[in-house]
């Protein structure tokens, strides 16, 4: 998003016409609007940045921008809005597919499925939420277009309307099918009936039995239905296994199905006993493959709660808590000037979270003898970078007591150059599963006490000699010249 903006930042001829006419701007010159913004563009920029799903610490820069002042401070805000929220989402996302996969679900990892686009903040917000929540670690998404646009996985089930628009089975008795490869049709729901006889659930909800029959006709080879508008025990579950059964008779796999109401860990727990008997009865196999799909307002406490008091969910559908970030609704990412004419530049807070680290800077990630990562190290930009097996003093931006000598096994340079001044974009643009693959490595390469959920183990991040010297030279003098004053 950052290197597409950057490609087309300009001013038309309409965005002058307007500036012209702002209050504030009523006192520029003409040569302000028609020499400097209409000629204004990325061409003196250049942009250095992580590659897009690494894993980032506090006060490793994101993005580096680099050129005149003027087009420096025009980009900053879209620049912070198309980092802050993709950032935001992933991170969201990823924290989310730790909390699911704490626990096995017969032996494989329950996976996270993007719902939210219903209640994101707007299409772009919705759209942008289901691109990052891939990138995050989600396997698919219920937004079509997203689906469409991204090539990214589309998942989804019929809505609770769907089952409630039926009224009696007389809508679907003459529901037939063809037997799965050949041209052959059979009467669904005459077998539906069968087996509903057999296995005495002729007390279930007749109209959400016909709902069942419906969709099994539209998706044999897709049947996953949502079990809980009326009884989800008494009568959902028991419909989907009779229409499951009259399926397999014709060559299809029933898929699962979805809770969305009501207990959701003993709910599963009751509908995976369900199966599991069904497959020792029936001698089919299938029942004991079958997903079981949950959504309902689903946060990362409550899939932690699931883990807790155990569950057979396969399938975690999540959206209202994913694409609006409940547990922090916006990241606090910022946009600092540090260097000015090769000078560094400094803000200083009694906030010490606030205090920048002045000076053009590169960032290397140090590696220990387990081949993990160690520590962050911030350098001037024209230091020498790291070697490995060679001494390398580490020091806290902030505290003079406390260093550490390290010999890295490895040095990874954590930024490129993205956008070049003289060549626009110089890098082949990632696809989702490019990030999504590097986010799962990244988050593998850590110490588990690193990426844990709770009472996470801080990754340092560390400056040289030489960044220390100048961030509290400049501290000092500031302190010196207020003093006197």
């Amino acid at each position: 998003e950052v290197l597409k903006f950057m490609a087309h930042y300009r001013f038309t001829a309409d965005d002058l016409e307007y500036l012209k006419t702002c209050p504030s701007l009523k006192h520029c010159e003409s040569e302000f609007f028609d020499e400097y913004l209409a000629n204004i563009d990325c061409s003196q920029v250049t942009v250095r940045s992580m590659k897009q799903g690494s894993i980032a610490f506090p006060r490793v820069p994101l993005l580096i921008v680099s050129g005149p002042l003027g087009i420096c401070n025009l980009i900053e805000t879209t620049l912070l809005n198309l980092v802050n929220f993709p950032s935001l989402i992933s991170t969201n996302a990823s924290r989310m597919v730790d909390a699911a996969q704490a626990q096995l679900v017969n032996d494989k990892k329950p996976v996270c499925i993007e719902f939210g686009l219903r209640r994101a903040q707007g299409p772009d917000g919705g759209f942008t939420a289901s691109k990052y929540a891939i990138v995050g670690g989600f396997v698919g998404t219920s937004n079509v277009a997203a689906g469409k646009m991204l090539d990214i996985t589309v998942i989804g089930t019929h809505a609770h309307s769907y089952i409630m628009s039926f009224t009696g089975l007389d809508e679907v008795k003459d529901s037939a099918l063809k037997k799965k490869g050949t041209e052959d049709s059979y009467q669904l729901f005459s077998l539906v009936l069968k087996y509903r006889k057999e296995h005495g659930a002729e007390h279930t909800n007749d109209s959400e039995l016909a709902a069942f029959v419906s969709y099994a006709v539209a998706f044999p080879d897709g049947f996953l239905c949502l079990i809980d508008t009326y009884d989800t025990i008494e009568s959902g579950l028991l419909n989907f296994i009779v229409v499951a059964l009259a399926l397999n008779d014709l060559g299809y796999v029933a898929k699962g199905i979805r809770l969305d109401s009501g207990d959701l860990g003993k709910l599963s727990l009751k509908v995976d006993q369900v199966f599991k008997e069904y497959a020792k009865k029936t001698k089919l196999s299938f029942f004991n493959k079958m997903n079981i799909v949950a959504s309902n307002d689903i946060n990362e406490k409550s899939l932690q709660a699931l883990t807790k008091t155990g569950h057979a969910i396969s399938s975690f559908g999540i959206g209202t808590n994913l694409v609006t970030c409940q547990a922090q609704p916006a990241l606090g990412c910022v946009y600092k000037l540090v260097e000015l004419n090769g000078t560094p530049r400094i803000k200083l807070s009694n906030d010490l979270v606030k205090v920048l680290i002045p000076g053009s800077k590169q960032v290397y990630r140090l590696y220990g003898e387990d081949g993990r990562p160690t520590k962050d190290f911030m350098t001037s930009e024209d230091e020498d970078e790291p070697k490995v097996g060679s001494p390398v003093m580490c020091r806290d931006p902030y505290k003079e007591e406390a260093f550490e000598e390290v010999k890295p096994t490895r040095v990874e340079k954590l930024h490129s150059v993205v956008w070049d001044k003289h060549n626009g974009v110089v890098i082949n643009l990632p696809t989702v599963q490019d990030s999504k693959k590097l986010v799962e490595a990244g988050k593998e390469s850590f110490h588990d006490a690193v990426t844990a959920l709770t009472k996470a183990k801080a990754h340092p991040v560390c400056v040289s000699d030489k960044v220390f010297d100048e961030l509290h030279r400049m501290w000092n003098e500031h302190k010196e010249s207020t003093q006197k004053k």
